[in-house]
């Protein structure tokens, strides 16, 4: 029976080289020179910790990290902000998640989706994936378009097609 996963994924290699390039670029900037303007990246638990010396500077090196992001490939969508916490003195910093694999809700929201769509295919919740899997192949690729219509806020990637 044909099948395919619906997932998210996000390429760890580029996000670090993201972040590399940033921090050469602010480290370059005329602006940031005397700062402390710097991005973490936690490959272990995918975080990534933006510091800056006050509110505007980390709105800047924000923009640069996601210009850097989009040219190497990465869907900024996966990005999760947290709150801005003030550090010693006048400095900040924010907490960003990178968000990978599809979330319980959202893949509730997805299998909903196609159960209500009556195609006649089924999904099913395996992981942080969400399995496709129907009779006949044109099924398959009206349930991808009908999700790639209705999922727009999180980035999705439809993997595995096998027939």
């Amino acid at each position: 029976m044909p099948s395919f996963d619906i997932v998210s994924e996000v390429s760890t290699v580029e996000v670090h080289n993201a972040v590399d390039q940033s921090n050469k670029e602010v480290g370059n900037r005329f602006d940031f020179k005397g700062s402390d303007a710097r991005i973490e990246w936690k490959d272990k638990e995918k975080t990534l910790t933006i510091y800056a010396d006050d509110d505007f500077k980390l709105s800047q090196v924000t923009d640069i990290l996601t210009g850097k992001l989009t040219k190497r490939g990465v869907d900024i969508r996966s990005l999760k902000y947290g709150d801005v916490e003030k550090i010693s003195g006048n400095k900040v910093k924010q907490a960003v998640t990178v968000r990978t694999g599809v979330e319980q809700e959202l893949a509730k929201k997805v299998q909903r989706l196609i159960k209500d769509s009556k195609l006649k295919v089924q999904a099913s919740i395996q992981g942080d994936a969400v399995r496709v899997s129907g009779a006949k192949r044109d099924d398959l690729q009206s349930a991808i378009a009908l999700v790639k219509k209705s999922i727009t806020d999180f980035p999705l990637q439809y993997q595995n097609f096998r027939e």
